[in-house]
């Protein structure tokens, strides 16, 4: 189901124009017109969903099928060494367009891209507790 106001939904389903990479009934995949490097795919699903925390396990399953045949696709045409998969959920968490879509930026050694946080140090015991409670809520 498609939402009126949603941008990504107008351009998911041909209503605003895009470079097109793919589309099936499901998905399109576009580059990104702001793109963190050169060939920046977005992968859109049609239906809308705010983010993760509304994806159901059918399209998250069809969705990440999709990525590992854009992905080669990228790499091979960009001729990168690397690839980063980012998705962002909530403004917290750096996400702007409230409709889910996955990012698949293409990587070289000694770009100027950084999708990157400082590492902390954690406790095993702290983190065997917290594991046990994540698990209990699945």
């Amino acid at each position: 189901m498609k939402k009126d106001d949603c941008i990504f939904c107008k351009i998911a389903n041909g209503e605003i124009p895009s470079s097109t990479v793919y589309e099936d009934d499901d998905f399109r995949v576009i580059l990104d017109i702001a793109p963190a490097a050169k060939g920046h795919a977005l992968i859109l699903p049609k239906e809308h969903f705010a983010n993760i925390f509304e994806l159901d396990g059918v399209v998250a399953g069809k969705l990440f099928t999709l990525a590992t045949k854009v992905a080669p696709a990228i790499k091979e045409e960009m001729g990168c060494s690397g690839l980063n998969v980012v998705q962002n959920n909530g403004a917290s968490a750096g996400q702007t367009v409230d409709h889910f879509h996955l990012h698949l930026i293409p990587r070289n050694e000694g770009d100027d891209v950084s999708v990157k946080w400082v590492p902390k140090e954690s406790d095993p015991e702290e983190n065997a507790k917290l594991a046990e409670k994540i698990a209990g809520r699945m």
